[in-house]
């Protein structure tokens, strides 16, 4: 158990850059007719809600698996599935699996994991300055060392 403990980190890491990155071929397949296609009709440019969907899962499957803005990216991504499972999934079903709506359920917890986790290891968001404490770890977690403002 200590070794699934200490590699928490790595696992989210990971966790995030293949989330961001399956995400990301949804939005490119849609808009740019690679990888597959998309699956249904081909939406036109800036058509609602169809194109922004996939403007949504292309920047911002990017932004979660550079890591840079990661919790604000997942925190869209996030909402952009429950809308999608919503409005378009439950008319068809209860149940993800009697709607079709699995991706988008798993998607939408997915990236609520991360944004309520952070990034992880190996994050580009790492590198630039931040306005945490120092002490702070990359979860954001609270523990009795860590300044609280008043």
């Amino acid at each position: 158990m200590e070794t699934l403990e200490r590699s928490k980190e790595h696992v989210l890491g990971l966790f995030r850059i293949v989330v961001g990155l399956l995400f990301a071929c949804h939005g490119a397949a849609t808009l740019f007719g690679v990888l597959g296609g998309p699956h249904g009709a081909e939406p036109h440019f800036a058509e609602w809600p169809g194109w922004w969907a996939a403007a949504i899962q292309l920047v911002g499957g990017a932004a979660v698996l550079s890591g840079l803005g990661t919790r604000v990216a997942a925190v869209l991504c996030s909402g952009s599935m429950a809308y999608a499972y919503f409005d378009v999934h439950q008319a068809h079903g209860t149940l993800p699996i009697q709607n079709g709506g699995e991706p988008a359920a798993l998607f939408c917890w997915s990236f609520l994991l991360i944004a309520a986790l952070g990034p992880g290891r190996w994050a580009l968001g790492s590198l630039f300055p931040s306005r945490r404490s120092d002490t702070e770890g990359t979860t954001g977690t609270w523990s009795p060392s860590t300044p609280t403002s008043v």
